[in-house]
């Protein structure tokens, strides 16, 4: 029986519907559940940390799609159900380049962002982004490769937000929105006070 996988296993056993469905749904709609999360957080964050947060993610997300874009360029890696024609994808899914998986770049993004605010928040979204991923690659529509690729898009792109967000965080127009000077340790490290 070779080739009979995981995936092979749960599809051929009507009993193993739910966990389709549920590998479905996180490989689909996990990364609402980490936007929710993150907005959570911002809310609960003292407005500095707001502004902060805000532009670390505006900056990443447009690294992550540069970034992306980028990697797939210089390296094409076909989506499972492109390579091998008999298996196939959980749920619809263009047959286009699967390297590197953006879900879970901006899952991964997110959680970086929000790991330098509050710790158990942004490791839950660590998880949530390694998850996004699995379920991607169970569902077959990324390969591992892919997904690690992601993961370090979202790492980098956090790290190019939180180098943007230091150059700009004593400017003028920084400091009005803030409401005063933002503080180097806030800015940098964030509070781990809740609210």
């Amino acid at each position: 029986m070779t080739g009979f996988g995981v995936q092979d296993f749960i599809r051929s056993d009507p009993h193993h519907a739910p966990m389709h469905s549920a590998v479905s749904m996180v490989a689909q709609g996990g990364l609402y559940v980490a936007a929710v999360l993150a907005v959570v957080v911002w809310l609960t964050v003292p407005r500095p940390e707001k502004v902060a947060m805000a532009v670390e993610m505006v900056v990443g997300l447009v690294a992550v799609a540069i970034l992306v874009r980028l990697a797939g360029v210089l390296h094409t890696d076909p989506r499972p159900f492109v390579q091998d024609p008999s298996i196939h994808p959980w749920f619809s899914h263009p047959a286009d380049n699967g390297f590197p998986s953006d879900h879970t770049a901006v899952a991964a993004l997110t959680a970086f962002v929000v790991v330098r605010r509050r710790l158990g928040a942004g490791l839950a979204l660590l998880a949530i982004a390694v998850l996004i991923g699995a379920a991607r690659v169970l569902a077959h529509v990324h390969h591992v490769q892919d997904v690690v690729a992601g993961v370090a898009i979202g790492l980098l792109a956090a790290l190019v937000g939180a180098v943007v967000w230091r150059s700009v965080r004593e400017s003028t127009l920084v400091r009005r929105v803030t409401g005063g000077a933002v503080s180097v340790e806030t800015a940098s490290r964030g509070s781990d006070r809740a609210p």
